[in-house]
Parts: structure tokens; C-alpha cells; sequence
């Protein structure tokens, strides 16, 4: 008898692209931009019901307070400052979602912070510690083998190791920057493939063709590309096909 696999999967919403409403029944999990490269009280509470109304499980996704680079760039700043801006953002989601009656189920960094937080642990440190800070067990969207994620799991953090189902990878587990033309599946196929490599055999093949062991239970698709209510709808036909079944 084949193994059942169970996975999730997540996109980046409310970072003003407006397709939440197209793209949310075909999600389990959803990361809600709060105000540090997008987001504001408004698309926060629309976001958040339409999370609800789709059974949806909702995460903050905050980032370097930088609208102006949407958050994609390393920014130089304190740890003092970045600790109190990460605060800052997820208090806000949280006070939205106490508004709504509803509860934040994880975090998930954005853009440059994410990357960043992979590698450096003093980026990783202040992350740890914002949701050391929150009365509740707070979940941890990070990349397996990371700097974030291994101190999360040594602070009792429960981490949900995340793959990019659209995203293709170097050698070190890194994302093939988005400056090269080549750093994005987006044939629907390309994408399936890519997702049930991962599951099924705990690899990832790179950029270069060499196989690098890889974990992953959550799986992100990118709300922002052109086509991802088409890879989306894709993936949610295709994985039951293949005993991948998507829990809500």
C-alpha cells in the first residue's frame, strides 16, 4: 500500500496584489503581511476573514520595516530596533485577529529577513526571541538545516521546516536569487514535479543538477506571480493523485 503523505500549503497575502479571495480556498496556511513591507489594519481584518471563511490556518509575516524595497533588502539596524519593530507588527495582526475572533497559528519572516535569519544568527536571535515574547505556543515557518530553525527547536519552538514549491535552489539550500531569469518554476508541471521530489524523496534538485537532502511539511507558492492561482489549483488536482493529501 502506498504512504499517505500530509502536507500544507501556504502563500503570502495581503501584500496588495488583491487575489487573496482566487487564491485562499486552495491554501491551508496563509502568512499575513503586517505593516513592514506591506499590510495595514484593513487588508489585515479582510485577509483574516477570508482566512476564516476558507478554514484557513493564519500566520504573521513580518519583515525589515522597508516598504520602499518591499522588504527584499538587507537593511542595516539594531537588533533593539528590529526587536521592537517585529513586536510592533505582529501586535498588530494579533490585535486585528482578537477583533475577528481568531488566533495566530505561526510566523513566518519575509523577503530579506527570511533570508537573512537562515544564516545569521543574530538576525535569528532577535526573531527567537519576539516569539519567546508571546503568551501563547507560537509555530515557526523556516527552511530545514537553518541557523533559525535549529535555535528555534533548542528553545522549545515548534518549527514547520518550509520548501518553495515555485523557487528554485542552490546547492546550500539557498533560493537562486531572484535577479537570475532562472529563479522561478512557473510551469504548473515544473512545479508538481519540484513538490513531490521533495516529499517523496527528501531531495531537492538544484540549479546546478546535483540532489541535496531537503525536509518539508509546509510548502509556499508566491500569491505575486502571474500564474499561481493556476499552480495552486494544479497542485490541490494533482497531490491526492500521488497520496500527498493537503491538511486544513
Amino acid at each position: 500500500m502506498d504512504k499517505i503523505y500530509h502536507i500544507d500549503i501556504n502563500a503570502d497575502v495581503g501584500e496588495g496584489i488583491g487575489n487573496e479571495e482566487k487564491l485562499m480556498s486552495f491554501l491551508s496556511s496563509c502568512n499575513i503581511a503586517c505593516g513592514g513591507h506591506a499590510g495595514d489594519a484593513e487588508t489585515m481584518a479582510k485577509v483574516i476573514n477570508l482566512a476564516m471563511k476558507n478554514d484557513v490556518k493564519i500566520g504573521a509575516h513580518p519583515s525589515f520595516p522597508d516598504k520602499v524595497n518591499f522588504g527584499r533588502l538587507d537593511m542595516k539596524i539594531s537588533a533593539e530596533d528590529l526587536y521592537s519593530s517585529l513586536k510592533y507588527q505582529i501586535s498588530a495582526l494579533q490585535n486585528v485577529l482578537r477583533l475577528e475572533g481568531a488566533q495566530l497559528h505561526h510566523i513566518k519572516p519575509h523577503g530579506a529577513l527570511y533570508n537573512l535569519a537562515a544564516k545569521d544568527r543574530k538576525t535569528a536571535k532577535v526573531i527567537i526571541a519576539v516569539i519567546k515574547s508571546i503568551a501563547m505556543p507560537i509555530k515557526l515557518y523556516a527552511p530545514y538545516k537553518s541557523v533559525i530553525a535549529e535555535l528555534a527547536i533548542d528553545e522549545n519552538i515548534q518549527v514547520a521546516f518550509e520548501a518553495f514549491a515555485d523557487r528554485n535552489y542552490n546547492e546550500n539550500l539557498s533560493l537562486v536569487s531572484r535577479k537570475n531569469d532562472d529563479a522561478m518554476l512557473l510551469k504548473k508541471d515544473s512545479v508538481l514535479q519540484h513538490v513531490l521530489h521533495i516529499i517523496k524523496h527528501g531531495k531537492v534538485k538544484t540549479i546546478s543538477g546535483v540532489e541535496v537532502s531537503i525536509k518539508a511539511s509546509t510548502f509556499c507558492v508566491h500569491g505575486d506571480s502571474k500564474n499561481a492561482l493556476e499552480i495552486l489549483k494544479y497542485l490541490n488536482q494533482e497531490l491526492p493523485k500521488n497520496h500527498i493529501l493537503i491538511q486544513k
